[in-house]
Protein backbone atom coordinates (compact mmCIF):
# COMPACT_ATOMS: atom_id res chain seq x y z
CA UNK A 1 0.00 0.00 0.00
CA UNK A 2 1.45 3.20 -0.74
CA UNK A 3 1.00 6.38 0.85
CA UNK A 4 0.11 9.87 -0.70
CA UNK A 5 2.60 12.57 -0.46
CA UNK A 6 1.17 15.44 0.42
CA UNK A 7 3.52 19.00 0.39
CA UNK A 8 2.19 21.49 3.37
CA UNK A 9 3.95 24.55 2.48
CA UNK A 10 4.04 25.86 6.44
CA UNK A 11 3.22 29.56 7.40
CA UNK A 12 6.34 32.10 6.72
CA UNK A 13 7.49 33.94 9.78
CA UNK A 14 7.03 36.98 8.28
CA UNK A 15 5.20 38.39 5.00
CA UNK A 16 6.59 42.03 3.64
CA UNK A 17 4.61 43.54 0.79
CA UNK A 18 7.51 45.47 -1.19
CA UNK A 19 6.29 47.90 -3.90
CA UNK A 20 8.42 47.59 -7.16
CA UNK A 21 6.32 50.49 -8.82
CA UNK A 22 3.13 52.61 -8.41
CA UNK A 23 1.30 49.91 -9.20
CA UNK A 24 3.50 46.54 -8.60
CA UNK A 25 3.86 44.94 -5.08
CA UNK A 26 5.63 41.49 -4.77
CA UNK A 27 5.18 39.51 -1.76
CA UNK A 28 8.48 38.77 0.41
CA UNK A 29 8.45 35.65 2.78
CA UNK A 30 10.69 34.65 5.45
CA UNK A 31 10.93 30.93 6.20
CA UNK A 32 14.43 28.66 7.76
CA UNK A 33 16.59 29.28 10.60
CA UNK A 34 16.62 33.40 10.98
CA UNK A 35 20.34 32.86 12.57
CA UNK A 36 21.46 30.59 10.09
CA UNK A 37 22.83 32.31 6.66
CA UNK A 38 20.73 33.66 4.24
CA UNK A 39 19.63 32.35 1.21
CA UNK A 40 17.15 34.30 -1.54
CA UNK A 41 15.05 32.21 -3.90
CA UNK A 42 13.14 32.60 -6.73
CA UNK A 43 11.72 30.22 -9.46
CA UNK A 44 11.53 29.84 -13.38
CA UNK A 45 8.75 31.42 -15.75
CA UNK A 46 5.37 30.49 -15.08
CA UNK A 47 5.59 28.72 -11.79
CA UNK A 48 5.97 30.09 -8.43
CA UNK A 49 8.51 29.63 -5.82
CA UNK A 50 6.52 27.62 -3.43
CA UNK A 51 6.41 24.57 -6.15
CA UNK A 52 10.02 24.49 -5.16
CA UNK A 53 9.45 23.76 -1.62
CA UNK A 54 10.46 19.73 -1.73
CA UNK A 55 13.75 21.66 -2.34
CA UNK A 56 14.04 24.14 -0.30
CA UNK A 57 12.26 22.52 2.80
CA UNK A 58 15.79 20.63 2.74
CA UNK A 59 17.66 23.75 3.67
CA UNK A 60 15.48 25.22 6.20
CA UNK A 61 16.74 24.07 9.31
CA UNK A 62 19.99 25.71 8.72
CA UNK A 63 19.63 28.54 6.69
CA UNK A 64 17.30 31.46 6.73
CA UNK A 65 15.27 31.73 3.46
CA UNK A 66 14.10 34.46 2.02
CA UNK A 67 11.63 33.76 -1.29
CA UNK A 68 9.81 35.99 -3.79
CA UNK A 69 7.91 35.28 -6.63
CA UNK A 70 8.70 37.15 -9.99
CA UNK A 71 5.90 39.69 -10.45
CA UNK A 72 2.39 38.58 -11.78
CA UNK A 73 3.39 35.11 -10.41
CA UNK A 74 2.79 33.22 -7.33
CA UNK A 75 1.45 35.11 -4.46
CA UNK A 76 1.74 38.09 -6.26
CA UNK A 77 -1.55 39.58 -8.69
CA UNK A 78 -0.97 40.29 -12.24
CA UNK A 79 -0.28 43.62 -13.71
CA UNK A 80 0.27 44.92 -16.91
CA UNK A 81 1.72 42.59 -19.36
CA UNK A 82 4.50 45.30 -21.01
CA UNK A 83 6.09 45.67 -17.71
CA UNK A 84 6.95 41.31 -17.97
CA UNK A 85 10.27 41.70 -19.49
CA UNK A 86 13.79 40.82 -18.34
CA UNK A 87 14.54 44.55 -17.85
CA UNK A 88 12.05 45.41 -15.26
CA UNK A 89 12.56 41.79 -13.80
CA UNK A 90 16.23 43.55 -12.87
CA UNK A 91 14.80 46.13 -11.69
CA UNK A 92 12.31 44.47 -9.67
CA UNK A 93 15.32 42.59 -8.63
CA UNK A 94 17.60 44.86 -7.35
CA UNK A 95 14.58 46.84 -4.95
CA UNK A 96 13.93 43.86 -3.19
CA UNK A 97 17.48 42.85 -2.11
CA UNK A 98 17.61 46.28 -1.03
CA UNK A 99 14.56 45.48 0.52
CA UNK A 100 15.75 42.30 2.44
CA UNK A 101 19.01 44.23 4.04
CA UNK A 102 16.64 47.17 5.10
CA UNK A 103 13.90 44.76 6.84
CA UNK A 104 15.96 41.83 8.28
CA UNK A 105 19.34 43.32 8.71
CA UNK A 106 22.49 43.07 6.56
CA UNK A 107 24.81 39.88 6.27
CA UNK A 108 26.11 37.49 4.02
CA UNK A 109 23.63 36.50 1.43
CA UNK A 110 23.58 33.98 -1.42
CA UNK A 111 20.94 33.83 -4.34
CA UNK A 112 20.03 30.48 -5.40
CA UNK A 113 17.65 30.67 -8.84
CA UNK A 114 15.98 28.44 -11.95
CA UNK A 115 16.04 28.38 -15.22
CA UNK A 116 15.11 32.50 -16.96
CA UNK A 117 15.03 33.57 -13.32
CA UNK A 118 18.67 33.02 -13.43
CA UNK A 119 19.36 35.91 -15.94
CA UNK A 120 18.35 38.46 -13.50
CA UNK A 121 21.56 38.57 -10.95
CA UNK A 122 24.04 38.13 -13.64
CA UNK A 123 22.25 41.16 -15.62
CA UNK A 124 22.02 43.16 -12.35
CA UNK A 125 24.70 45.45 -11.34
CA UNK A 126 23.76 44.58 -7.61
CA UNK A 127 27.60 43.50 -5.45
CA UNK A 128 24.88 42.34 -2.91
CA UNK A 129 25.77 38.71 -3.14
CA UNK A 130 28.63 36.28 -1.71
CA UNK A 131 27.71 33.44 -4.36
CA UNK A 132 25.33 32.31 -6.68
CA UNK A 133 23.75 28.93 -7.16
CA UNK A 134 21.85 28.51 -10.60
CA UNK A 135 19.98 25.56 -11.72
CA UNK A 136 20.25 25.24 -15.47
CA UNK A 137 20.21 28.84 -16.75
CA UNK A 138 19.52 29.46 -20.16
CA UNK A 139 23.27 30.29 -21.24
CA UNK A 140 24.89 29.91 -24.53
CA UNK A 141 27.57 31.08 -26.57
CA UNK A 142 27.59 32.78 -30.19
CA UNK A 143 27.08 30.89 -33.42
CA UNK A 144 25.43 27.12 -33.16
CA UNK A 145 25.02 28.01 -29.49
CA UNK A 146 22.91 31.13 -29.77
CA UNK A 147 21.39 29.54 -33.06
CA UNK A 148 20.54 26.53 -31.06
CA UNK A 149 19.09 28.04 -28.00
CA UNK A 150 16.85 30.40 -29.70
CA UNK A 151 15.08 28.12 -32.29
CA UNK A 152 13.88 25.86 -28.50
CA UNK A 153 12.84 29.09 -27.57
CA UNK A 154 10.97 30.23 -30.15
CA UNK A 155 9.05 26.68 -30.34
CA UNK A 156 9.17 26.92 -26.42
CA UNK A 157 6.77 30.46 -26.36
CA UNK A 158 4.75 29.38 -29.16
CA UNK A 159 3.91 25.62 -27.17
CA UNK A 160 3.43 28.13 -23.88
CA UNK A 161 1.19 30.41 -26.08
CA UNK A 162 -1.10 27.08 -27.06
CA UNK A 163 -1.03 25.38 -23.92
CA UNK A 164 -4.44 25.09 -21.74
CA UNK A 165 -4.96 28.01 -19.31
CA UNK A 166 -8.37 27.61 -17.52
CA UNK A 167 -9.35 24.37 -15.91
CA UNK A 168 -12.59 23.34 -14.17
CA UNK A 169 -11.07 21.83 -11.04
CA UNK A 170 -7.04 21.68 -8.99
CA UNK A 171 -7.88 17.88 -9.57
CA UNK A 172 -8.30 18.13 -13.29
CA UNK A 173 -4.92 20.28 -13.65
CA UNK A 174 -3.76 17.49 -11.31
CA UNK A 175 -4.81 14.98 -13.83
CA UNK A 176 -3.74 17.01 -16.79
CA UNK A 177 0.14 17.41 -15.55
CA UNK A 178 0.39 13.71 -15.50
CA UNK A 179 0.46 13.72 -19.20
CA UNK A 180 2.75 16.39 -19.93
CA UNK A 181 6.51 14.88 -20.69
CA UNK A 182 8.50 17.43 -18.32
CA UNK A 183 6.46 16.20 -15.36
CA UNK A 184 7.34 12.74 -15.42
CA UNK A 185 10.40 12.55 -13.50
CA UNK A 186 9.09 14.71 -10.60
CA UNK A 187 8.77 13.62 -7.18
CA UNK A 188 5.57 12.49 -5.47
CA UNK A 189 3.14 15.14 -4.55
CA UNK A 190 4.47 17.82 -7.16
CA UNK A 191 1.32 17.62 -9.27
CA UNK A 192 -0.67 18.24 -6.32
CA UNK A 193 1.59 21.34 -5.53
CA UNK A 194 1.85 22.37 -9.10
CA UNK A 195 -1.73 23.27 -8.75
CA UNK A 196 -1.69 24.42 -5.39
CA UNK A 197 0.76 27.25 -6.12
CA UNK A 198 0.48 28.01 -9.91
CA UNK A 199 -3.44 28.01 -10.27
CA UNK A 200 -5.94 30.90 -8.55
CA UNK A 201 -9.65 31.25 -8.75
CA UNK A 202 -11.10 32.99 -12.32
CA UNK A 203 -12.91 36.23 -11.42
CA UNK A 204 -16.68 34.34 -12.10
CA UNK A 205 -15.25 31.59 -9.47
CA UNK A 206 -16.30 29.01 -11.55
CA UNK A 207 -13.11 27.64 -12.22
CA UNK A 208 -9.68 27.70 -12.42
CA UNK A 209 -6.83 30.31 -14.43
CA UNK A 210 -2.90 30.38 -14.34
CA UNK A 211 -1.51 32.80 -11.81
CA UNK A 212 0.89 33.81 -14.46
CA UNK A 213 -0.99 34.18 -18.20
CA UNK A 214 0.36 32.22 -20.82
CA UNK A 215 0.83 35.31 -22.98
CA UNK A 216 2.75 37.01 -20.10
CA UNK A 217 4.77 33.30 -19.85
CA UNK A 218 5.01 33.59 -23.53
CA UNK A 219 5.98 37.31 -24.17
CA UNK A 220 9.42 36.60 -21.23
CA UNK A 221 10.56 33.97 -23.74
CA UNK A 222 10.66 36.12 -26.14
CA UNK A 223 12.08 38.99 -24.42
CA UNK A 224 14.49 36.56 -22.52
CA UNK A 225 16.14 35.44 -25.61
CA UNK A 226 18.05 38.53 -26.69
CA UNK A 227 19.41 38.50 -23.39
CA UNK A 228 21.06 34.57 -23.16
CA UNK A 229 24.09 35.63 -25.15
CA UNK A 230 25.24 38.99 -23.35
CA UNK A 231 26.22 37.00 -19.84
CA UNK A 232 29.83 36.88 -19.32
CA UNK A 233 30.04 34.59 -16.26
CA UNK A 234 34.03 35.07 -16.15
CA UNK A 235 33.38 38.76 -15.07
CA UNK A 236 31.69 37.83 -12.25
CA UNK A 237 32.23 38.94 -8.87
CA UNK A 238 31.43 36.40 -6.44
CA UNK A 239 31.80 32.41 -6.21
CA UNK A 240 29.14 30.84 -8.45
CA UNK A 241 27.86 27.40 -8.61
CA UNK A 242 26.33 26.42 -11.80
CA UNK A 243 23.82 23.00 -11.66
CA UNK A 244 22.81 21.59 -15.12
CA UNK A 245 20.11 19.44 -16.29
CA UNK A 246 22.03 16.02 -17.38
CA UNK A 247 23.65 16.99 -20.79
CA UNK A 248 23.64 13.19 -22.00
CA UNK A 249 19.27 13.49 -22.20
CA UNK A 250 17.10 15.17 -24.32
CA UNK A 251 16.12 18.59 -23.28
CA UNK A 252 12.33 19.43 -22.59
CA UNK A 253 12.69 23.37 -22.59
CA UNK A 254 15.87 24.70 -23.20
CA UNK A 255 19.27 23.09 -24.64
CA UNK A 256 21.40 22.61 -21.44
CA UNK A 257 24.62 24.57 -21.80
CA UNK A 258 27.92 22.98 -20.41
CA UNK A 259 30.12 25.89 -19.10
CA UNK A 260 32.59 23.10 -17.84
CA UNK A 261 35.06 25.72 -20.00
CA UNK A 262 34.61 28.56 -17.73
CA UNK A 263 37.43 28.77 -15.32
CA UNK A 264 35.40 30.83 -12.65
CA UNK A 265 32.42 28.85 -13.15
CA UNK A 266 32.02 25.87 -10.12
CA UNK A 267 30.02 22.88 -12.75
CA UNK A 268 28.24 20.23 -12.29
CA UNK A 269 25.07 18.28 -12.93
CA UNK A 270 22.57 15.66 -11.74
CA UNK A 271 22.24 12.58 -13.72
CA UNK A 272 18.72 11.59 -14.80
CA UNK A 273 17.82 15.18 -14.27
CA UNK A 274 16.23 17.25 -16.63
CA UNK A 275 15.68 21.12 -16.55
CA UNK A 276 13.18 20.76 -13.42
CA UNK A 277 15.83 19.11 -11.38
CA UNK A 278 14.72 20.79 -7.96
CA UNK A 279 11.54 19.15 -8.64
CA UNK A 280 13.05 15.58 -9.64
CA UNK A 281 16.05 15.35 -7.47
CA UNK A 282 15.63 18.04 -4.13
CA UNK A 283 17.82 16.02 -2.25
CA UNK A 284 21.40 15.94 -4.99
CA UNK A 285 20.27 19.32 -5.85
CA UNK A 286 19.83 20.58 -1.68
CA UNK A 287 23.36 18.64 -1.24
CA UNK A 288 24.95 20.09 -4.07
CA UNK A 289 24.16 23.99 -2.83
CA UNK A 290 25.35 23.22 0.81
CA UNK A 291 28.74 21.88 -0.46
CA UNK A 292 29.07 25.22 -2.47
CA UNK A 293 28.63 26.61 0.62
CA UNK A 294 30.22 25.27 2.87
CA UNK A 295 33.70 25.33 0.67
CA UNK A 296 33.12 28.46 0.31
CA UNK A 297 32.34 29.28 4.15
CA UNK A 298 29.07 30.81 3.47
CA UNK A 299 27.83 28.39 5.91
Amino acid sequence: MTTETVWEIPEPLSVCDIRLDDHTVTILRQHGNTSGPRLVLSHGSGLAIDLYYPFWSLLADDYELIVYDLRNHGWNSVGSQKDHNIPTLIHDHDLILESIDRLHGSKPTVGVFHSVSTLVPLLSFSELYSGLVLFDPPLCKPGASQIELHAAAEKAAAQIRRRGHRFKTREEFTEFLRYVPAFTRVVPGVAELMAQTTLRPSASGEDYELRCPREYEAQLMDYARSFFPLIDLEWLSCPIKIVGADPTLPYSYLPTFDVGDVTRVDYDFIPDATHLLQLERPQECAAATREFLERHELS
